[in-house]
């Protein structure tokens, strides 16, 4: 008779797990009307199989949507698609000032971020991701680790540290998609490609603060990139070493008349200028002149900048090729 029990039970457990209608790849709809299965993504994001095989995507209505999104290490092969780019939008206020519950310590950087993205093959199109934190330290709206990340048409909204590309070795793709910030607001390891994507400093400061390892041979590249300014921000450098070895290129690129004809910062340390890896190939409008840049930037050949591909840079450890 307890055999008996056991086997009922374990066959009861089992048509659990078959029953469950999220195990498919049906789109969940995410609505904070209520009009939707589910009024928040992390609700969305937490009924979605580990290792999918398929591709699930999580439909988001327009509307604000404040919380702190993980997508966790298993999870793959998902894709978060917005309504409308403009007005669906997912919001949080976390920076590093703020104290730790119990402690004197603040939060430090890599907490504050609004969405966190350990899986891999995850795409976000068509919405914002906003740190919204008022200037009191770094306050991260996108923290990314997992490889193979698309962004399309999407905007990304904050202050000092904006963007946190934050593994080495990982390879993201932006296109088309609107990025703002204050101070580095597009930093870490990660090789990222971005395409045909607007570029917003808002103060006088930084825009990149790449640290690409030196063994990793590309780090960010900007392709048909436009660099804007609010009218205030007049004296803005394209980048500064975060590592020695931090790897920035742009090419085909637009660029306003608040980059500093200098171009480049060696973050105060003249050994960077040894190391760090500072390229430019045809760019266009005011802030494009070599004629003042540091010399330990390079402006490439034809023939040079005709080898960097979307297909030559992502392919470090598969085929993947957004």
């Amino acid at each position: 008779m307890r055999l008996l029990m056991i086997m009922l039970t374990l066959m009861g457990v089992s048509a659990g797990i078959a029953a469950n209608k999220y195990d498919n790849p049906d789109t969940l709809v995410v609505a904070r009307d209520g009009t939707g299965e589910f009024r928040n993504v992390s609700d969305a994001i937490e009924v979605c199989r580990a290792f999918m095989t398929y591709h699930k995507v999580i439909y988001v209505k327009k509307g604000t949507y404040k919380e702190k999104v993980i997508v966790p290490s298993w999870l793959d092969n998902i894709e978060i698609l917005g309504e409308d780019a403009e007005s669906t939008i997912i919001t949080y206020d976390d920076h590093a000032n703020i104290r730790m519950q119990g402690t004197e310590q603040g939060m430090g950087t890599f907490r504050t971020y609004t969405i966190k993205i350990e899986g891999d093959n995850i795409t976000l199109k068509n919405i914002t991701i906003e740190n919204n934190a008022p200037r009191m330290g770094q306050a991260v709206a996108l923290h990314t680790e997992g490889d193979r990340l698309t962004f399309i048409n999407c905007r990304f909204l904050g202050n000092q540290d904006t963007v946190y590309t934050g593994k080495a070795g990982t390879r993201l793709y932006f296109q088309n998609c609107y990025i703002e910030g204050t101070t580095d607001f597009i930093f870490g390891p990660s090789t990222a490609w971005f395409e045909d994507c607007t570029i917003k400093s808002k103060i006088n400061s930084f825009v990149t603060a790449a640290s690409t390892p030196k063994d990793i041979k590309y780090g960010y590249i900007f392709n048909h990139c436009r660099l804007i300014a609010d009218e205030g921000a007049k004296q803005v450098h394209l980048g500064r070493p975060w590592r020695p070895y931090a790897y920035t290129l742009f090419m085909n690129c637009e660029l306003g008349a608040h980059i500093v004809p200098a171009g480049w910062h060696n973050w105060g340390n003249k050994d960077n200028e040894q190391t760090a890896r500072y390229l430019e190939y045809n760019n266009t409008g005011a802030g494009a002149s070599q004629a003042n840049r540091v010399a330990w930037s390079r402006q490439l050949t034809k023939k040079e900048a005709a080898a960097i591909t979307k297909e030559e840079v992502f392919d470090l450890t598969s085929s993947w090729k957004p």
